[in-house]
């Protein structure tokens, strides 16, 4: 229950503070809460209403190695918060990367499958429902 309010209390922190992270300097880290992933050396943070490449370094690999136990496929994106610089991504790729600076945690995924799967299967149900109806 603790670890929920810290959560909840970072959750509000990032929402008052979103506005204003544009408005930092290149060397004040910000607080990011989003989803990671790393796979063959290109990595990503996706949050609500964002995508950051993130610059693979020492602490992305550091954090790469505390989502590994939580990932329930190869795949699947772990929810984290950290403290990195955001900028203008100069070679190909996202727009805009992350530099990791502080790993502030890292949590288990919420949804009981990814969400590629859920979607798969809400297909496969819907269009079998509709097959039904003609056999009558």
């Amino acid at each position: 229950m603790k670890n929920f309010f810290i959560i909840l209390v970072l959750s509000l922190s990032i929402i008052s503070c979103k506005n204003d992270t544009k408005k930092s300097s290149d060397t004040e880290p910000s607080l990011i809460r989003g989803e990671f992933i790393l796979i063959d050396n290109a990595g990503v943070i996706k949050g609500k209403d964002f995508i950051y490449g993130v610059i693979i370094d020492d602490m992305a690999n550091e954090l790469n190695k505390k989502i590994k136990p939580l990932q329930r496929e190869e795949y699947d994106m772990v929810p984290v918060v950290i403290k990195g610089i955001i900028k203008e991504n100069t070679e190909d790729g996202w727009p805009e990367v992350v530099e990791i600076k502080e790993i502030v945690g890292v949590s288990e995924p919420t949804s009981e499958l990814p969400t590629k799967i859920k979607s798969s299967d809400s297909i496969q149900e819907s269009s079998g429902a509709g097959h039904e109806g003609h056999n009558h």
